[in-house]
């Protein structure tokens, strides 16, 4: 079912783009903020119904032009190397995010990505819905969480309360490759 979710973030941003609209400009005329729209395209968060077919009609999206079905089915999910779909995010510009997976079970959901963070990539702090695991793969990084400097490098793991503002900035001299967890409940 998440994976439903991830994909109508994406196409929600396709259309947005393809209109050749703002993210100010899609929120002003469907009542929401910027950030929540952003939040929606870049999967920090699941939009509520209302909100999503207040999106949908400013787009001028019919929910039958929507991809809703599920590419999971089976016992186990494999994604093998170079599978992955590379995601821009706008409010990460720095970060090449690569999504793995999404799955959801029992009620809770997880997300997964490869992250590679260019050498002197700043990202200003942002919040999820959702507690964050990261594990630093290569390279070196400092997560900021709330007004805390953590260092992470290589073989290093990370886990904090994605609710808590968090950003993260490379200082070092090459580039920083994460893998990152979204445990979403």
């Amino acid at each position: 079912m998440d994976d439903i979710l991830i994909n109508i973030g994406r196409q929600l941003k396709q259309a947005r783009q393809k209109k050749g609209l703002t993210l100010l400009q899609v929120a002003k005329r469907a009542g929401v903020s910027a950030g929540l729209i952003s939040k929606i395209e870049n999967l920090r968060t699941t939009p509520s119904l209302p909100v999503l077919l207040k999106i949908m009609q400013t787009l001028s999206i019919e929910l039958s032009e929507l991809e809703l079905s599920s590419n999971i089915s089976g016992n186990y999910i494999l994604v093998k190397k170079g599978e992955g779909t590379k995601e821009d995010r706008e409010d990460s510009e720095e970060l090449e995010y690569t999504h793995l997976l999404s799955s959801t079970s029992s009620g809770d959901s997880i997300r997964a990505y490869i992250i590679t963070v260019v050498k002197g990539a700043y990202r200003k702090p942002i919040s999820t819905n959702a507690n964050e695991l990261v594990y630093v793969i290569s390279g070196s990084l400092t997560y900021l969480i709330k007004k805390e400097s953590v260092f992470l490098e290589q073989g290093d793991l990370l886990f904090f309360d994605g609710t808590i503002p968090h950003g993260l900035s490379n200082k070092s001299k090459e580039q920083a490759v994460l893998l990152k967890i979204y445990l979403l409940h």
